[in-house]
């Protein structure tokens, strides 16, 4: 058989039955080269097939309109490139887009299919883009995201007229770029910065984990980020403390007795930072005519009492 009739039988295999053309398995080079083989439709096939798919649900109809611009989602998926995620998965997520445009296109507008679908493709792999480059998400807004996907163009654009001017080594935008930036994209000038960092800006691991031979534990953000002073925890317990040590102690001291109350505040409120000023024992067993042991057992039993107290309010 000669390369011209196999062509010819190709063709019309993918005409019969074009899901056979496209290979179930195999690698990326394979499916775009029979995608490539995948036969275009007339503009009259394609009413056909639309009407048939919007008046019918011919699902074969649908697949034939699919199948014949699954290289305009090749072609458009290629101009991603630069994003660093991988080919094929551009594709699929553009496929996803085409399905779409193929489900609600109305055949009787006036417009071909691969114009209308066009904005469907794109749609899916800007989305799947933002999702994937990076961990956070890096544009939000309608507006973010036509700077997201207009900025490294103009920056490149930027650069050949540096150096057509033999300006080098000058990555970041300058001033007057940013405002043409912001002017033509109808931006904030800040908003065109911010993006210029997160752009040039990478993920780092905020917890990494060992990657030595060693075992060592590897050096990350949360090593000098950590905030342990300001940890939510720790902000109720040191607040926790500071109520206690002042509305709960003197809870507990109206409490006491009066003799109780004055021994314990002798002995533990009324020392000074260097261990002076309390009274001993045996000052205030001679205040109370008592031994000093009988000071002590009193004192003990208040602060049993004080501790008890706390522990309720706490």
């Amino acid at each position: 058989m000669t390369a011209s009739a196999s062509g010819t039988s190709a063709k019309a295999v993918a005409l019969a039955n074009p899901w056979a053309v496209v290979p179930p398995l195999g690698n990326l080079d394979a499916y775009i080269t029979a995608v490539n083989r995948l036969p275009m439709l007339t503009p009259e096939q394609e009413q056909h097939f639309a009407h048939e798919l919007r008046a019918n649900g011919d699902l074969q109809a649908a697949g034939k309109l699919v199948l014949s611009h699954l290289r305009l989602v090749v072609s458009t998926a290629r101009q991603y490139l630069g994003y660093g995620l991988p080919h094929a998965d551009l594709i699929q997520e553009g496929n996803v887009g085409l399905m779409k445009a193929v489900k609600r296109f109305d055949p009787d507008q006036g417009v071909r299919l691969v114009s209308y679908a066009m904005h469907w493709i794109k749609a899916e792999i800007h989305e799947y883009i933002l999702k994937n480059w990076r961990l956070v998400k890096v544009a939000t807004t309608k507006a973010q995201r036509k700077l997201f996907f207009n900025l490294r163009s103009m920056k490149q654009g930027f650069k050949a007229d540096d150096a057509a001017e033999n300006i080098t080594h000058r990555d970041a935008l300058t001033s007057a770029q940013i405002d043409v930036v912001a002017r033509e994209l109808n931006v904030k000038p800040e908003e065109v910065r911010e993006m210029e960092t997160r752009l040039s800006g990478g993920d780092v691991l905020l917890d990494p984990t060992p990657i030595d031979g060693d075992g060592e534990q590897a050096f990350g953000p949360i090593a000098y980020l950590s905030d342990e002073q300001h940890e939510p925890t720790a902000m109720l317990e040191s607040a926790q403390r500071d109520t206690l040590a002042t509305e709960g102690v003197a809870a507990a001291l109206k409490g006491l007795d009066e003799r109780s109350r004055r021994i314990v505040t002798e002995r533990w409120l009324n020392v000074n930072d260097d261990g002076s000023g309390g009274m001993t024992l045996h000052e205030l067993a001679a205040e109370y005519g008592v031994s000093a042991e009988r000071i002590r057992q009193i004192e003990v039993a208040a602060m049993k009492k004080m501790r008890s107290a706390l522990t309720e309010c706490a």
